[in-house]
């Protein structure tokens, strides 16, 4: 009986040192945060600090008053130089042009004085009264070029690129069987002519009535036959194929160009 009592005692013993041992060691260690939460809860509560005494306000008879600012005076809206503006009247620029440029063909370029203004149809306003030279050109065509005297207002002017203009003049020396005679070749878009004191040789036909228009430069000779089935052969008084070359090549492009259905200017 004793023996069992001492057993039984012993095993209590060992079971309740077994728990000391786990309630001291097994507890993990607290971590940084809960440490500081654990200081910060145990530390004594700061003491409120004493507000500062307010400023004195000083009173009504005390205060200084502030001299009030001097206006500044208003800024004119112009320079005394300036010259009024004519807007602002309401009424036009005395000496304000508008000249207005159209053709028969879209987009041609438009020159005032060699100075390039834009293409058809244009309005502009940077011309000023006075004489100017206006040129209108478009590829293809002819350019156009005229006088204008400009004065304050409106100006329209409609060029008509697609009429062929042509005006050519030659001296030359007709050579036939017996002799020569000597007189002018004119042509226009009406046609061509040979002016000369010969009635016998004096002819004149329309541009696209030739059956024969030729230049040979070598032999310096113009060669042309007339639909009644007369022929020419002329050439320069003083022996110049350029002169020769020169007229042929303008009245035969004024022919090409009638032949497309270009009117012909009236001159």
């Amino acid at each position: 009986m004793t023996r069992r009592v001492l057993i039984i005692f012993l095993a209590g013993v060992v079971v309740l040192g077994s728990l000391w041992a786990v309630l001291m060691f097994g507890r993990p260690a607290a971590t940084p945060i809960e440490s500081a939460k654990k200081e910060a809860a145990e530390a004594p509560p700061a003491a409120n600090p004493t507000p500062a005494p307010a400023a004195a306000t000083p009173s009504p008879a005390a205060r200084t008053p502030t001299p009030a600012r001097p206006a500044e005076p208003r800024r004119r809206a112009a320079s005394a130089e300036a010259p009024v503006a004519t807007a602002g009247t309401g009424l036009p620029d005395p000496d304000l042009v508008t000249l207005r440029v159209d053709s028969d063909v879209a987009g041609a370029q438009v020159f005032v004085d060699r100075n390039f203004l834009g293409q058809t149809p244009l309005v502009t306003t940077a011309v000023k009264p006075g004489g100017h030279r206006l040129n209108v050109s478009a590829p293809g065509y002819e350019g156009v070029a005229e006088s204008l005297e400009l004065t304050p207002g409106s100006r329209d002017v409609v060029i008509k690129l697609r009429e062929v203009r042509l005006e050519a003049n030659l001296a030359v020396v007709h050579k036939h069987r017996m002799g020569s005679c000597s007189g002018q070749l004119v042509a226009t878009p009406q046609g061509i002519r040979y002016e000369t004191t010969d009635k016998g040789d004096r002819f004149q036909s329309g541009l696209l009535d030739l059956e024969m228009f030729e230049v040979d430069y070598l032999e310096k000779n113009l060669r042309l036959k007339t639909k009644q089935g007369k022929r020419y052969d002329f050439t320069d008084p003083d022996g110049n194929a350029d002169r020769l070359f020169v007229f042929h090549r303008d009245v035969d492009k004024a022919r090409e160009r009638l032949k497309k259905g270009d009117p012909p200017a009236n001159q």
